[in-house]
């Protein structure tokens, strides 16, 4: 006869957690290398990290220290500070943590650890079973460890970070050469984002600055929001109209982009003069899109002024 598999409350499987289900850990470690796909050897119990002691502190097939920590209750913020500081005591590099209810923030904390550190962390579910009249065992369910995905996800996340920073100092630069030629961009900040804008003085119209790996732009950019989107063509073909003259103010040709699948329509300049990964050449790439910056202004500014809305 097939027997269903009960679940009973931890306490009744192992009373105590050190003196039992650590020492069951200990003995069967197996079990949970089975559960987390790892083989961990020389498991040791109450290992000491500085003035603390790890649960248990085993090793990987390379060598590598693993400490493993166990809660039989509820999963909670002191315990997860444990983990990090027995980590880093042992010089560990991976963590093992063992609890009966994991909670939704410790998941989450646990999955941005993986993504973000250079060590590995497994959160682990630990429920008691009986099968019929059996003795009680220990059912081990991993809930979150590393991944190649948390490891791509971490690396991208890195990138996007220094490329923020990278942005920053771009812009720092960029405004204070601005400020040397023109007020325009006089009043903004340095923006960790791939652009920098100020108003052009009719709602929803700015004159930003773009840039990207090896290449900038320039433009006007019409966007009055979703309850107002049909006013975006409006101003766009107003000015389009205008494009011959606009375009001798200005000196040479610009990219007059409607957009009629998107909400707002731009009118730009591309540069060829370099962009964000050229810092090699930073200095002449400011200079440069604040000069055409300066020129899309003057041949803009007198239509902006007389459109009618």
């Amino acid at each position: 006869m097939v027997q269903k598999i009960l679940r009973i409350p931890l306490r009744e499987a192992f009373k105590h957690e050190a003196y039992d289900f650590t020492k069951w850990l200990q003995e069967n470690i197996d079990v949970l290398n089975e559960c987390l796909d790892l083989t961990l050897l020389n498991a040791e119990r109450e290992a000491a990290a500085g003035d603390f002691s790890v649960d248990l502190i085993a090793e990987d097939e390379q060598g590598n220290k693993v400490i493993i920590e166990n809660q039989l209750e509820k999963s909670n913020h002191d315990h997860l500070g444990k983990l990090i500081t027995y980590l880093v005591a042992v010089d560990a590099r991976a963590a093992v943590w063992i609890v009966s209810h994991p909670r939704p923030e410790h998941v989450s904390a646990i999955t941005w650890l993986n993504e973000s550190s250079s060590a590995s962390f497994y959160l682990v579910k630990l429920e008691a079973i009986r099968i019929g009249e059996s003795d009680p065992a220990p059912l081990l369910t991993l809930i979150v460890g590393p991944s190649e995905e948390t490891r791509a996800v971490g690396k991208a996340k890195k990138e996007f970070e220094e490329r923020s920073e990278v942005r920053y100092d771009f812009w720092s630069g960029l405004l204070e050469r601005a400020k040397t030629k023109t007020k325009l961009h006089a009043s903004i900040s340095p923006s960790r984002y791939s652009w920098i804008g100020t108003g052009a003085g009719k709602t929803g119209l700015s004159f930003n600055y773009v840039i990207w790996e090896h290449q900038t732009c320039v433009e006007l950019y019409i966007d009055r929001g979703k309850e107002r989107e049909a006013e975006n063509k409006t101003i766009f073909d107003a000015l389009y109209i205008k494009k011959d003259e606009i375009e001798k103010q200005f000196g040479s040709e610009l990219e007059w982009e409607r957009l009629d699948n998107r909400r707002a329509s731009r009118i730009r300049k591309t540069l060829d003069i370099g962009g964000l990964k050229d810092s090699n050449k930073w200095e002449g790439i400011q200079e440069g899109m604040v000069n055409v910056m300066i020129k899309l202004e003057t041949a803009l500014r007198p239509f902006i002024q007389n459109l009618k809305i």
